[in-house]
């Protein structure tokens, strides 16, 4: 059963680019339609980074999702690889933007290094049901579960803002997602970490090795009560809304508990088959609803004192920047205007 819209309740997203330093990825889930084999990608350089940020300076972004597939652990190139995350973070942080890394699962080390030029970070623990590694993870041996949890455990012991999340329909029961649910749940009771948790439907695409059905709209909405009954009522609930294409189910999630639509912005590097949503027609979609859509920082303000002092001035300079925008009088759309569908505003 769905609660009702509140009047002028306020929705929040992130407006966000994606840099993807590498498409390898030596795990091969069935289902993903991101990675290259190992040696086939040609690495971001910096260079390359520095000329999509600075295009990002007139796109109103904030958020620099900085976004990769996986060198493994015992590679000869995985210190290269991390040290390329590191050294396009800290370009972004110097920039005036505010990095958020997910690379896949990292040592402690590797981690605390990373924690310097972010002001968040985040890793999906999809589902924490052994099962699939026969299943869909059979040939991914970083989706073990418990090499996930761990992952949660050092982001709370290093003072990390994190996120995290389910991905729904790719083998998984109901019992399943309510065990993903309570160990998020049990992680962020020890460390108080845990800013967000996305609830991610699988919607087939073009390039996966294995087709499965889609996880329906209807079916998040309904999931999204679930979620809020398990989780903490300080952990925010995102939706991606390129995944929820129909109005009214976008609008029952919202209404079932779900706060927040994730990072939009030019491309969603997880998902190419789903293209983000125009922004104003979105905020129009919304609006008519009695919703409110606001941009948001990739921290929220009760972890600003877990950050060194470099990225925390950086953060700070974001937050006026927020007020003086939310102190402006917006006008009332009276259409979906015409967007740049690459503009990430």
């Amino acid at each position: 059963m769905t609660t009702s819209l509140t009047s002028s309740r306020v929705v929040t997203y992130s407006p966000a680019l994606t840099l993807v330093p590498t498409y390898e990825c030596f795990n091969r889930c069935q289902y993903c339609n991101f990675r290259v084999d190992p040696l086939v990608d040609r690495w971001m350089s910096l260079q390359e980074a520095e000329e999509r940020l600075q295009v990002a300076k007139s796109q109103s972004v904030i958020e620099i999702l900085i976004l990769s597939g996986e060198v493994h652990p015992q590679s000869p190139r995985r210190a290269a690889w991390l040290h390329r995350i590191y050294d396009i973070g800290e370009l972004a942080l110097k920039m005036g933007f505010l990095p958020h890394t997910n690379v896949g699962p990292l040592s402690q080390s590797e981690m605390a290094f990373l924690q310097r030029v972010n002001v968040s970070m985040g890793l999906m623990l999809e589902q924490v049901t052994p099962t699939l590694l026969q299943g869909v993870h059979r040939h991914a041996p970083s989706k073990s579960p418990e090499l996930r949890l761990q992952q949660l455990e050092q982001a709370g012991q290093l003072k990390i803002p994190f996120t995290t999340g389910l991905l729904l329909g790719i083998g998984e029961s109901q019992r399943d997602r309510i065990a993903t649910l309570k160990a998020i749940a049990t992680c962020h009771q020890r460390w108080g970490h845990i800013q967000e948790v996305i609830l991610q439907p699988h919607q087939p695409g073009t390039y996966q090795l294995q087709t499965l059905p889609a996880f329906t709209a209807n079916d998040l909405a309904n999931f999204v009560s679930t979620a809020r009954q398990y989780l903490p009522a300080d952990i925010t609930l995102q939706i991606p809304p390129n995944l929820v294409t129909n109005q009214s189910d976008l609008l029952a999630a919202i209404a079932n508990g779900a706060q927040d639509l994730c990072g939009i912005g030019p491309f969603d590097e997880v998902n190419p088959d789903y293209h983000h949503p125009k922004l104003l027609g979105l905020k129009h979609q919304l609006q008519n609803a009695g919703l409110i859509m606001r941009p948001r920082l990739p921290i929220y303000p009760r972890y600003d004192h877990w950050l060194a002092p470099a990225p925390r001035q950086v953060v700070a300079q974001w937050r006026l920047s927020l007020q003086d925008m939310a102190s402006i009088p917006q006008l009332p759309l009276s259409r979906p205007e015409v967007a740049n569908p690459g503009s990430g505003n």
